[in-house]
């Protein structure tokens, strides 16, 4: 029997068995990849009116002969609207996006200003059996074509009814999990088709590959989602989606659930460098729970063509094109901003990027996403900061007052750390080897009123 594994991806994975942001004078240390996260997905989304280019990245693990995508698709794909993608791309744009830690360095304070200069570091198909297909006429269940796409084999199904279609993928060895009939039965009533892809492994082997390239389909359609009820039918338990959705319009977000940018630009206890990966994952855990499980969080927004600061180069105008952007050797979009900071070395694309992380399940994610492109050119990042403090031993004025403010300044990050992660804020402040309890408020510190009604 074959057997099903479900994964995070938009659909169901079965096993076979401006305002100008001002430059950045500092230094990316960290960043906090979709690998921190298991049972995660990627999806690319590159949506020009109704066209749209999907970039399913598979993350199975195991036997290549024990998988297959069953993904809803809103129309017919021709053979041309499919192709394999690159790995690598999808990688480097993880990391063009990932949330990131940067760190400051104070200066001395007897010394004068300086100016600041901006610092970042760059870091023809096989055909189904005759009897396969016959029992799928007969289940109501039409095979439109046949393609085979570099190491896959495609199917476009079409089919009448959830209980044949069902029953028809069960004969062909598909374990379908109990639930998935009533989803089945919603697409179809919607007109979709399926569009099913299996491993070739003759032709896996003339790749020489050990692991599965991406798929890429490229359709019109007025609708702008992603499917993800199939892929919590039988998940036991919640899974990460990362969407990085690609217009020449501007920032992306969904229209059914709430979106959430994740607090940023906070400045945290200069530890966090060493355990940022820790502390990520506590803190998006902790934004999930507060959001009670039922929001969509922007982890990025930008214009493709720069950064600031940068955790991997923007991608070319020719990476772009590869990942299904289309419309870059068209006329720039009127009145879009001219970016300063870091440049694209392959030329400023016309092209913003949003970059939204899910964690879903059944209960508290009951309809696929739904997403709109908005006129919202305005930029955001996940960013979190560290400031060294100055350890000299000058004298001056500004000296005094600087490390008399210390002590304020490191609370504040313990506080701001405990609230992004729920840490305990008397651990925090022994790991920053301070006082386990909040220094006490001086007069005139924080209270401006003092100032005003003096005894």
């Amino acid at each position: 029997m074959k057997s099903l594994l479900l994964s995070g991806l938009a659909a169901l994975t079965l096993s076979v068995t401006s305002p100008l942001a001002e430059a950045f004078c500092g230094f990316y240390v960290a960043k906090a990849d979709t690998q921190l996260f298991n049972q995660a997905s990627k999806v690319v989304l590159v949506r020009d009116g109704n066209r749209t280019v999907l970039t399913l990245a598979n993350d199975f693990s195991g036997d290549v002969r024990d998988f297959a995508l069953v993904v809803p698709v809103p129309t017919f794909l021709e053979r041309g609207q499919i192709q394999v993608g690159d790995k690598g791309l999808l990688e480097h744009l993880d990391a063009y996006t990932a949330p990131r830690l940067v760190e400051y360095f104070d200066e001395d304070p007897c010394r004068p200003p300086r100016a600041m200069s901006t610092l970042t570091a760059a870091p023809a198909a096989k055909g189904l059996p005759d009897k396969s297909v016959a029992g799928a006429k007969a289940l109501g269940v039409t095979i439109e074509a046949q393609y085979t796409v570099g190491e896959y084999d495609i199917l476009i199904l079409d089919a009448q009814q959830s209980a044949g279609l069902a029953t028809w993928l069960k004969q062909e060895g598909y374990r379908i999990p109990d639930g998935a009939e009533p989803v089945l039965e919603s697409y179809l009533n919607q007109k979709n088709r399926f569009f099913v892809a299996r491993v070739n492994l003759a032709e896996q082997a003339k790749q020489g590959g050990t692991w599965l390239r991406p798929l890429q389909i490229a359709y019109e359609s007025p609708k702008f989602m992603l499917p993800i009820r199939l892929g919590t039918v039988n998940a036991k338990s919640t899974q990460d989606l990362f969407v990085f959705a690609i217009t020449r319009k501007g920032r992306v977000e969904t229209t059914n659930y709430r979106n959430v940018k994740l607090p940023a630009d906070m400045d945290l206890p200069v530890f966090v460098k060493s355990e940022f990966n820790d502390f990520y994952t506590a803190m998006f855990s902790d934004q999930v729970k507060k959001a009670d499980g039922r929001a969509v969080f922007t982890e990025y927004a930008w214009d493709m063509s720069w950064c600031d600061p940068c955790a991997a180069d923007p991608l070319s105008a020719d990476q772009l094109r590869r990942l299904g952007v289309m419309w870059l050797d068209e006329n720039p979009t009127p009145g879009a901003p001219r970016p300063q900071g870091r440049f694209n070395p392959g030329g400023a694309q016309n092209a913003f990027i949003t970059r939204l992380h899910v964690r879903y399940d059944r209960a508290h994610f009951p309809e696929d996403l739904s997403f709109q492109a908005t006129g919202d050119r305005k930029n955001y990042q996940g960013r979190y900061v560290l400031r060294h403090p100055w350890t000299g031993a000058a004298e001056c004025e500004m000296a005094t007052s600087y490390r008399a403010g210390l002590a304020a300044r490191r609370e504040k990050e313990a506080a701001n750390l405990a609230t992004l992660t729920g840490w305990e804020i008397g651990k925090i402040r022994a790991r920053m080897q301070m006082p386990a309890e909040a220094p006490p408020t001086q007069p005139g510190q924080n209270k401006w009123w003092e100032k005003v009604f003096k005894p």
